[in-house]
């Protein structure tokens, strides 16, 4: 990013105009994969890197690292760099906030927290199970396990097994009728203050980004957030139009935080969520880097 790039737009054309093949100029800072929600295998998901043409991306399953060690062995040999992450759901001001941990060195340091917070998704679907067998729908938890996997489970596991059970025509139905906000089936997950989120990824070495903010990203709360640690926003998302993307990045230029953007993919074929879609410059991660590496240095 130069000082004269005063857009979104800008900064990604002239990144555009550097793209080759050998040389990828853009990156995704937020993918997932069956490690968590995601249809497809780490490794799978990071040959889909490579077809697009990207030159890293973000391994940000909901509340897990495990994917990471086999992304990182996919990456390592086909030439896409993998950005060790997570995402994690938190609260800030009595408003649900995700939280992308990105750069995680320490996988040990967060680990074991993030189990406890698996642990707490058995629980959050086993309710949304008794109340879709209160509504009339036989779904069972074993279903929702079968689509899991070894993936930590969410309600899009739940989703699908309604699906696979024929109670809904179409996997957005689940959400839109029965368990997204405000549905019958719909259960909240425990709070998790974001700024214990915020120093758990201090601690494994990763730097704190909001994910997807929306209208909620107001100058005034991202900086109370700068108070308890916030390290960057998501400036590029499929549901960021682009005056709300071009907001974001003044605002983030205005505090000198990190930008940061992702398709948010999960592996789906069509719509706004491809892979790359979002054409996050390349120089965005290696502003990241610079931040990381002086952090360190910081504390060396």
């Amino acid at each position: 990013m130069t000082a004269a790039s005063t857009s979104v737009v800008t900064v990604q054309q002239e990144h555009q105009a550097q793209h080759t093949p050998e040389h990828p100029a853009f990156v995704d800072l937020q993918v997932h994969t069956t490690a968590s929600d995601g249809a497809l295998a780490p490794a799978v998901v990071v040959q889909a890197a490579r077809d697009a043409e990207l030159a890293a991306i973000a391994i940000t399953d909901h509340d897990t690292v495990d994917g990471l060690d086999e992304a990182t062995e996919a990456g390592a040999a086909l030439g896409v760099r993998i950005v060790p992450g997570v995402e994690l759901s938190t609260h800030f001001e009595d408003e649900e906030l995700h939280l992308l941990g990105l750069h995680i060195a320490n996988r040990d340091a967060i680990r074991s927290a993030l189990q406890e917070l698996q642990a707490q998704r058995v629980v959050r679907a086993e309710r949304i199970v008794e109340m879709l067998n209160a509504h009339g729908m036989p779904i069972t938890m074993e279903a929702v396990l079968r689509e899991a996997g070894e993936g930590a489970v969410g309600r899009p596991h739940v989703a699908r097994a309604m699906l696979a059970g024929g109670w809904v025509k179409e996997f957005r139905e689940a959400f839109d009728k029965w368990i997204g906000f405000g549905r019958p089936a719909y259960m909240a997950k425990d709070r998790f203050d974001v700024s214990d989120a915020i120093a758990l990824v201090h601690r494994a070495g990763g730097i704190a980004v909001w994910a997807h903010p929306g209208e909620l990203a107001t100058l005034a709360r991202i900086r109370r957030l700068m108070d308890v640690g916030l390290d960057g926003v998501e400036v590029l998302h499929p549901s960021h139009p682009p005056y709300l993307a071009q907001r974001l990045f003044d605002h983030v230029r205005q505090l000198d935080l990190l930008p940061s953007g992702g398709s948010d993919w999960h592996g789906t074929t069509d719509g706004p969520r491809k892979l790359g879609g979002q054409l996050v410059p390349h120089a965005w991660l290696a502003r990241q880097d610079a931040r990381v590496s002086a952090k360190l240095a910081s504390v060396g």
